[in-house]
């Protein structure tokens, strides 16, 4: 297939590799003017919906607004490509983008992912999809060569959307958990390692817990993911969460201890710096 990519960054650059290897027919467009081997650099943005699908990984609502809506992309994309949002957006954008997509005629999913850089260039990503089922189909092919499992969401994009914010959002409560832990433990004479033994091995064994629980033991939050990406998702959360009429205090402590870790001069750190945040730890990762 002949697959554009707008945005390059580590993410995408590992998501490129692997579908160049492939046999895709792969190229990119990105605001740093990034180059990757294999990959056909495009001078604009409006190239990439001359081919068959078009994946969109870039930061936030405001720079996937600047470059495809306020430009208005869409009512020059060729008939029949689909555009893909990988970018983890807010409910309200993702049901604005939906809206544009179907006034202009062009095909609209969501996938954003589950994953670190790592996962994806091996190929091992999470999917989570939302759109229509025909389009998502034809998706399939690009799909199998990034991931480990696609996760359908519904057939609204903003569904996929939501899953992810909510699932970045259990990712801090889950850091925040086992700081907190460490904090109870560490005071009465067990080494945070120890403690750490026994939680992954008996009551949380996931992925998650296994990453984070390393950067807290070795006191060490090299990104990774950043902790200004960390606080933007949940801030998308807390949106969303507003939207619903309903209370979320968990999301509203994890929200504020983010907040205040990124205020301290850490939002370059990975986001489990919220965890030495709370271990009164952090100054020493300055």
């Amino acid at each position: 297939m002949k697959i554009a990519f707008i945005g390059l960054g580590a993410m995408g650059r590992a998501m490129a590799t692997n579908l160049v290897r492939n046999g895709h027919d792969v190229s990119a467009w990105t605001r740093s003017g990034r180059t990757l081997a294999g990959v056909t650099t495009l001078e604009i943005p409006d190239k990439a919906f001359e081919g068959d699908v078009v994946l969109t990984i870039l930061s936030d609502d405001t720079a996937v607004r600047s470059v495809i809506v306020d430009p208005d992309l869409l009512s020059r994309a060729k008939s029949g490509v689909i555009h893909v949002m990988m970018s983890t957006i807010s409910v309200a954008f993702s049901r604005e983008l939906t809206a544009l997509h179907n006034q202009a005629g062009v095909a609209f999913v969501a996938s954003p992912v589950l994953g670190r850089p790592d996962v994806a260039a091996d190929g091992a990503l999470q999917i989570l999809t939302g759109g229509d089922p025909t389009h998502l189909a034809r998706l399939v092919p690009v799909f199998e060569v990034l991931s480990k499992r696609i996760w359908p969401m519904g057939d609204k994009p903003w569904g996929a959307h939501a899953a992810k914010i909510a699932c970045n959002m259990m990712i801090t409560m889950a850091i925040e958990a086992m700081a907190e832990a460490v904090v109870l433990t560490e005071a009465n004479g067990v080494a945070r390692e120890v403690f750490f033994d026994l939680i992954l091995n008996t009551l949380f064994g996931s992925r998650s817990y296994q990453v984070y629980s390393k950067n807290i033991t070795n006191r060490v939050y090299e990104p990774g993911f950043r902790a200004a990406l960390g606080l933007k998702d949940l801030r998308l959360a807390t949106e969303a969460g507003a939207a619903t009429g309903r209370e979320l205090p968990m999301l509203a402590a994890i929200f504020g201890q983010m907040g205040e870790a990124i205020d301290a001069g850490h939002g370059e750190k990975d986001w489990s710096i919220v965890a030495a945040q709370t271990l009164g730890e952090a100054d020493k990762n300055s």
